[in-house]
């Protein structure tokens, strides 16, 4: 047998096992590593693509960014160097073929320090790149997965071997086609870096004005600049960005709360109920009671 398939099919087994065939994510003793599984195609959902790798074994799923779609399979990978609010979809699973993946976690702290500990020569920034991209894995990195998740078998092993095979999987990447995307966000004094601090800003004071110059003073940057690297980045600009922000927590305040649509509205930073429908309505395709109300019918 091929060995990369037989890497692949041992971790869609592992996968399987450690997620007792139920649908869903599934926390596991690695608090950087979450399993997936589902074995029908779900709807598009709204969210926050955190900080991770997430590596697909079995099925496939799509990404949208703003405008962009990113699809991405077995043998293959999505990572986000930051944080992006996105949609997402799994396109491909059945009962006999479920989508099984499963995501990495990390720091920029983790990558710098990969970085230093190996030596890697890094890219000359030329200008910011994507905070998503999709890679192939090749065999070297199925490996250094397979026993990632095969800790899941032996936990008085993970406090030691976790923390070093995270950073092997860590270098696999970065050392990749994409890997600058990586690099870019520890790189002390990079627009890339720099535009980290205004997408944390956006992200703890989203139901506030957003003051663009404000914004470029955080970054440490002129308007224009702060513009071009973060739509470089983020593929939007910082009020769509925070936009997207605003309308998912409402969505999920309408969700959790007996809440009425003004008053989320208001909690979320809109001075207009009339505005922030229309808003929702154009993000989410229905009005906020007629979606609320459909997604409580999905969910019963």
């Amino acid at each position: 047998m091929d060995r990369q398939l037989e890497l692949r099919e041992h971790i869609v087994n592992l996968i399987e096992r450690h997620s007792r065939q139920n649908n869903g994510s599934h926390p596991t003793s690695i608090p950087s590593l979450i399993l997936f599984r589902q074995d029908k195609r779900t709807t598009p959902t709204h969210g926050v693509h955190d900080r991770s790798i997430c590596f697909v074994f079995q099925g496939k799923k799509e990404v949208t960014l703003a405008q962009e779609l990113y699809r991405y399979e077995s043998a293959e990978y999505i990572a986000a160097s930051v944080d992006l609010p996105v949609i997402s979809q799994v396109i491909e699973a059945s009962p006999e073929a479920p989508y099984l993946a499963l995501k990495l976690k990390f720091t920029p702290e983790q990558i710098l320090e990969v970085i230093q500990e190996s030596k890697i020569q890094t890219h000359p920034e030329e200008h910011a790149k994507r905070g998503l991209f999709v890679g192939k894995m090749e065999e070297a990195l199925l490996d250094a997965v397979k026993r990632f998740v095969q800790l899941l078998d032996h936990p008085e092993e993970i406090p030691l071997l976790a923390p070093l095979i995270t950073k092997e999987i860590l270098f696999r990447v970065i050392q990749g086609n994409h890997g600058i995307a990586l690099e870019q966000i520890v790189k002390d004094g990079s627009g890339a870096y720099r535009i980290i601090h205004a997408i944390d800003h956006i992200k703890q004071n989203f139901e506030k004005p957003l003051r663009i110059d404000d914004l470029a003073e955080i970054a440490n940057m002129s308007v224009p600049s702060l513009y071009r690297h973060f739509k470089d980045i983020t593929a939007m600009s910082p009020i769509q960005f925070q936009k997207h922000l605003r309308l998912q927590a409402a969505r999920s305040l309408l969700l959790s709360e007996p809440t009425k649509a003004a008053e989320v509205a208001f909690r979320v930073g809109y001075e207009s109920p009339s505005h922030f429908s229309r808003e929702y309505t154009r993000m989410f395709g229905l009005s906020p009671i007629q979606d609320i109300k459909r997604l409580r019918t999905l969910n019963v």
